[in-house]
């Protein structure tokens, strides 16, 4: 007996290789990485039970698990089934079809938005100022935007370097940059849970990497410490960069 093999069998064994690839990249961005493989070989033992050495009772009790396991998977990995979700919203064509029906257009940050952000970094960075800042995209922070004081300003270095000045009652929250504004200030983010983050990171560099988690938004971190200035982007950080870098990056994905 010969086993049928079409190219539709080969599309469907690649679209499930690739979902099990992006749920692993997902699971190791937010520190679940173990739990995905105990998932993976609770699986393979169910399958050896039930299929091969055909088990009846064993198998039973195995199918109900299994039956009861998919809604507390759904529970247990809430945070990443929605960032899943947004990730797919915030796609480009996604956001291009959204935008398309809405009839609203991307408003993309030019140099001269850029420029006062980079530079209150620097100087935030000489003076060893602290500062958090995130700079939304396609994916909406209006959540975030609701925990801080609204300010809704033009973007201006001098205006940012006052808001993260030590004495300020908004120093220690994150700012939100949205539409070519300063939307908010004192704002709270998620923070991750990733054990990979370097143990010498503070807080906020592990609440810049929660944002970045869970949107599209660069979240870029003076650091009160050392001065230097970093940015978390997409689950990844990127160290200890100088001006031009900095542009660089945040002129990357506009």
């Amino acid at each position: 007996m010969f086993f049928e093999f079409s190219i539709k069998d080969f599309i469907d064994i690649l679209l499930v290789a690739f979902l099990l690839y992006y749920t692993y990249k997902l699971m190791k961005a937010s520190g679940s990485i173990n739990v995905f493989t105990g998932i993976l070989v609770f699986i393979l033992i169910w399958l050896v039970v039930s299929q091969v050495l055909e088990m009846k009772l064993l198998g039973s009790i195995f199918d109900k698990l299994v039956s009861v396991g998919v809604l507390a998977l759904i529970i247990l990995f809430q945070d990443e089934i929605r960032r899943f979700l947004l990730t797919l919203g915030s796609h480009q064509h996604a956001s291009a079809l959204v935008r398309f029906l809405t009839g609203n257009k991307k408003e993309k940050l030019e140099h001269e938005d850029i420029m006062p952000i980079v530079m209150a970094c620097i100087s935030m960075g000489k003076q060893k100022v602290g500062a958090l800042i995130v700079m939304e995209h396609n994916m909406p922070l209006d959540d975030v935007v609701r925990t801080g004081e609204v300010i809704n300003a033009d973007i201006n270095q001098r205006l940012i370097e006052n808001v993260f000045f030590k004495n300020s009652p908004l120093h220690d929250g994150a700012m939100v940059i949205s539409k070519k504004r300063i939307k908010a200030a004192g704002c709270i983010l998620p923070v991750s849970h990733n054990l990979d983050i370097p143990k010498e990171l503070g807080l906020r560099h592990r609440a810049a990497m929660g944002i970045s988690q869970v949107s599209d938004a660069h979240a870029i971190i003076v650091s009160e410490e050392t001065g230097s200035i970093s940015v978390a982007y997409k689950g990844q950080f990127y160290l200890r960069l100088n001006a031009e870098e900095l542009e660089s990056l945040l002129t990357k994905e506009n």
